[in-house]
């Protein structure tokens, strides 16, 4: 975690390489496989970005949250691209979560600092945002597409 003239471009293309481009190519496998016009029977791509996207993550990692800028625009523009092809293209932006991504990008404490500044009053857990995959992924949402679900306790 480092303002990005501190750091080093090989983080940076990793970052990006993982999110972005990594989101664009399993997209593409998806499409491949699940395409009506690949003989495929639909289904639905749900993308996982951030909230760092519209946060921009200033002095920590305005890299990542640029990469999953570009997975919303992925999310927004596929959808149009393969509707009529049987497959809906959604995502999830999980804000703040107790997961390790934090101690291991070199924030250990960023949880306790910033979890009392969620509108809710804490970090997310996983499985709240499992669960909002779930239910983009279910025909209970079959009219959703093109956008970007939120799961960030209001922050």
């Amino acid at each position: 975690m480092a303002s990005l003239a501190e750091t080093p471009v090989d983080i940076i293309r990793r970052t990006v390489d993982i999110n972005l481009t990594g989101a664009l190519l399993v997209a593409r496998a998806a499409v491949r496989t699940m395409g009506r016009s690949y003989g495929g029977a639909g289904g639905v791509i749900v993308n996982v970005s951030s909230a760092a996207a519209t946060l921009g993550s200033p002095g920590e990692y305005v890299y990542y949250a640029a990469a999953k800028a570009g997975v919303d625009t992925l999310t927004f523009g596929l959808a149009k691209e393969v509707a009529a092809d049987g497959i809906r293209v959604v995502g999830v932006a999980p804000g703040l979560v107790r997961t390790d991504i934090h101690a291991s990008a070199g924030g250990a404490g960023r949880l306790d600092r910033l979890g009392p500044t969620v509108p809710l009053g804490r970090p997310g857990e996983p499985g709240e945002i499992a669960e909002a995959i779930a239910w983009l992924a279910d025909d209970a949402a079959s009219y959703v597409t093109g956008t970007t679900l939120r799961v960030s306790g209001g922050r």
